[in-house]
């Protein structure tokens, strides 16, 4: 099930609020936990009992890894323990998500040897590599006395299962969202006026901006290597930097919108990151949940910045080389993450990932930046490495062929003006953030703006979902 389908908008999200509302307030986690769990099992089916049973798994360890300072001799089990269950949540998202990329690689080199060997194909559970996340969080932060295990099983199904964060985050760590997990959670109204419109604003984000974008990028990304243009390419990386952003920060605002009418206040995600002015505030404003759940759970156990500089660059190399492999089994997500590492590395190691003083200096390195980060977008989008240099290529070498018949044909003028109004996202300051300011700021623009987004907003996103003008959200798939 999806935020933007009409069973989702019409039936799904009224029928979970109005439960919220008129039931007794003991009874909320309970709706939500069922409700999350429904919701899941609508899209991924079977793969529903692996959910449940990850989170078994977990719940059971919970208590056994909380410290405890009268038997300091339990220390060793517990880190054992610990071991054990990351270990297992690890081998679940390696196994789902990586065992097909394995055996290709394992079938490509016996090949060469004139062997064979056979190819893994598992269907990828919707949302693994987020509740993946999600219970190694719940894990560790116990294990480091930060918050204590949860004894009600329904307040742990509350948190895993979730379903505005599930399918796609944001990512919450455990110690983010432990106290607002008890029963006793107040639930008001002024929660529902303060979260549809953060909703609506993702409904626009994600129905009128990203998926009106989708043909027109699909059809430069389908454009053979050889026919590749100039124009083309940079059409594409342009359109694919703007359709994921709106895509997956729509999302991240319906995710935030939902959250706040249930009662919870999930993390940002977002930050206005296309205003970066350089590759290191970009991962500051971008996906910020994941990169402060890397932060948090491996760069910082790696020593982070505290054993010199040679170390500092190697763990930042280590985390960005797994924030690509993160998002996907293929040597593009790999590659662009490396790349995104080595432009940090490059950025600490120069003394560049400051904010240069000048108002100049500024300019000029917020569009290094943003060039720097559309290039970054072709690995991410392009179904091969040859396809990605070969796109690369031609955005840097210029040449009057201009677009072919498919492209022209998926750039409509409604496209092409929902293009250029969406550029505007590349030239906005990098404050104040629309979505925090949608959703509690009282000044005057602030009200209009809720005002044209619960109205005209909804009403034309609504019409394109009833059309059925929609599509998955792109992080589904990771």
């Amino acid at each position: 099930m999806s935020f933007v389908s009409p069973l989702f908008l019409w039936y799904f999200m009224p029928a979970i609020l109005i439960a919220v509302l008129v039931l007794p307030r003991s009874w909320r986690n309970g709706i939500v936990a069922v409700g999350s769990l429904v919701f899941y099992a609508t899209g991924a089916g079977a793969f529903t009992l692996l959910l449940l049973t990850c989170m078994v798994v977990n719940y059971a360890a919970g208590p056994a890894l909380e410290p405890d300072p009268w038997h300091p001799h339990l220390q060793r089990r517990r880190r054992w323990l610990l071991i054990a269950v990351v270990t297992f949540d690890l081998s679940i998202l390696l196994i789902w998500k990586y065992a097909g990329f394995a055996t290709e690689q394992i079938a490509w080199f016996a090949r060469l040897f004139g062997g064979d060997f056979p190819i893994a194909e598992l269907a990828l559970p919707i949302g693994i590599s987020f509740f993946t996340f999600h219970h190694i969080s719940y894990v560790v932060d116990i294990y480091r006395g930060e918050r204590p295990a949860l004894r009600n099983p329904v307040s742990f199904g509350t948190y895993i299962s979730m379903f505005p964060q599930l399918a796609a985050g944001p990512i919450v760590r455990y110690h983010e969202i432990a106290d607002q997990l008890p029963q006793h959670r107040s639930h008001r109204l002024d929660d529902i006026a303060a979260g549809f419109p953060r909703f609506a604003l993702g409904l626009c984000k994600k129905a009128v901006i990203a998926d009106s974008l989708a043909p027109m990028v699909d059809a430069c990304f389908s454009t053979p290597a050889e026919d590749m243009t100039f124009a083309i390419a940079w059409l594409g990386a342009i359109g694919y930097t703007l359709q994921l952003y709106f895509d997956f920060s729509g999302y991240s605002d319906m995710a935030i919108g939902l959250g706040r009418m249930l009662g919870f206040r999930l993390p940002e995600n977002f930050a206005r990151p296309y205003s970066s002015v350089t590759v290191t505030e970009f991962w500051r404003r971008w996906h910020m949940s994941l990169s402060r759940w890397f932060r948090d759970y491996v760069y910082i156990p790696l020593g982070g910045n505290r054993d010199g500089a040679a170390k500092t660059y190697r763990n930042l190399w280590i985390v960005f080389l797994l924030t690509g492999f993160w998002h996907g089994a293929a040597w593009t997500y790999v590659v662009w993450g490396v790349y995104h590492g080595v432009l940090l590395v490059v950025e600490r190691a120069t003394g560049r990932d400051a904010s240069p003083r000048t108002t100049a200096g500024r300019v000029g390195r917020r569009v290094l930046t943003l060039f720097l980060v559309i290039f970054g977008w072709v690995f991410f989008r392009a179904p091969d490495l040859g396809y990605a240099f070969t796109m690369l290529g031609d955005m840097l070498i210029p040449d009057f062929t201009g677009l072919n018949d498919v492209v022209e044909g998926a750039l409509t003028n409604q496209r092409l003006v929902l293009l250029l109004a969406a550029l505007a996202v590349f030239f906005l300051p990098a404050y104040p953030v629309t979505g925090p300011l949608l959703e509690s700021a009282r000044t005057k623009p602030a009200a209009a703006l809720r005002v044209a987004v619960m109205t005209v907003g909804v009403f034309y996103a609504a019409v394109l979902v009833a059309t059925g003008t929609f599509s998955p959200f792109l992080y589904y798939q990771f």
